[in-house]
């Protein structure tokens, strides 16, 4: 098989862009991917820290829904599709030690132990279909970019090593339509729902929004458009890295765990 275009991978289903993903042809973001499918934040965890961790994730149900997770001593996702395997499933790893990023992968087979636990966290991709259903145009998809995500100055609770600030997901739509977006976006609350920040990026603790903690630097078209701030799933990759967690392993951001799961099911 090729290697998988962007373009052509919005063509296929969840179970069949896993399958390109586990064969490692396509490693690229899954913005705009798998429509009406729920896509996960991954987190992989050595067990001893695992329930601090989902204690955070329970504490912080905005920034971090949590939808699903593994049981020890399995990288097995059942609940979220059909033989997902948390080893391969995800385009892009990161690999964390102590707290530092020193390398991304696109399988985690050597560094998989069965002391791990997978965690699942929704993210916001999860509602663009629906928003583009709406009739709106989200700017990175058009532009194949990965959405820019920031760190804030927004606290979340802390559950033992766990404590950081809130990451968010930025997007700019035009003024009129910003009740539409919230309205859209507040139907999914397993994907971090409605915007927890409108307008000006230095309320939040953002000093420079064209450089982005991660993904690709936006750009308004004209004076009419705002920008708009979601929680983000890449909150617990903030958390890991302030913990200084001996291991960790997470999703690259912006490259999803593509589930089988319909994201309508998941309303609020």
């Amino acid at each position: 098989m090729q290697v998988l275009s962007f373009k052509d991978a919005r063509k296929l289903s969840s179970q069949a862009i896993r399958k390109r993903i586990r064969l490692e042809h396509y490693n690229n973001h899954t913005s705009g991917l798998a429509a009406n499918k729920l896509q996960a934040n991954i987190v992989i965890l050595p067990n001893e820290y695992a329930n601090d961790f989902y204690n955070f994730c329970k504490i912080n149900p905005k920034a971090c829904p949590l939808v699903g997770q593994t049981k020890l001593d399995s990288p097995y996702f059942k609940s979220l599709g059909d033989d997902i395997d948390i080893r391969f499933d995800v385009p892009l790893y990161n690999i964390y030690k102590n707290g530092d990023l020193v390398t991304s992968v696109r399988n985690i087979k050597e560094y998989w132990s069965n002391n791990f636990i997978a965690f699942a966290i929704g993210c916001s991709f999860s509602f663009e279909d629906a928003l583009l259903n709406a009739g709106l145009e989200i700017e990175h998809i058009t532009n194949n970019k990965v959405v820019p995500m920031y760190r804030t100055n927004i606290k979340n609770k802390r559950s033992g090593p766990f404590n950081s600030e809130m990451v968010v997901s930025m997007r700019i739509f035009n003024q009129k339509d910003i009740n539409k977006v919230k309205q859209v976006s507040g139907n999914f609350s397993f994907a971090h729902g409605d915007p927890i920040h409108i307008g000006d990026p230095i309320e939040i603790g953002i000093r420079n929004i064209s450089s982005p903690d991660w993904g690709d630097s936006p750009r308004k078209k004209n004076d009419e458009e705002e920008y708009i701030f979601w929680a983000c799933g890449v909150t617990p990759q903030n958390a890991i890295i302030e913990a200084k967690i001996p291991f960790c392993i997470t999703h690259t951001p912006g490259h999803m765990l593509i589930t089988d799961i319909s994201e309508n099911s998941l309303h609020s």
